[in-house]
């Protein structure tokens, strides 16, 4: 009888669980953060492609982006990190993150 069986911390696929893959973003966020000067967040909207993603810019213009379930959900963990938070569709994307992405192209 499999009435008391442990619950898995992943699905049978391998797949993290939702709470898991919030958890791992929200870790993901909070050390690029920490390790790096002056991050701002860029929230993007959802496409037919992409669903809703935030985007961590440092002032170097390094960058990260990670999906997140909607735009309050990236406004509300931005401002747990403490951080800017910007709409993309209003402000664009920084200079900065441009020049960063250029000299990555060059090497």
């Amino acid at each position: 009888m499999a009435l008391f069986r442990r619950r898995r911390s992943t699905r049978p696929d391998g797949e993290p669980t939702g709470r898991e893959a919030r958890d791992a973003v929200v870790a993901h966020l909070r050390e690029f953060v920490s390790t790096r000067v002056g991050v701002e967040a860029y929230v993007e909207p959802v496409t037919n492609v992409t669903q809703t993603t935030v985007v961590l810019i440092a002032t170097t213009g390094e960058w990260t982006r990670r999906r997140v379930p909607d735009a309050a959900t990236a406004w509300r963990v931005a401002r747990e990190l403490g951080i800017p938070v910007y709409d993309v569709q209003l402000t664009g994307y920084p200079q900065r993150m441009r020049d960063w992405n250029s000299r990555r192209r060059r090497r």
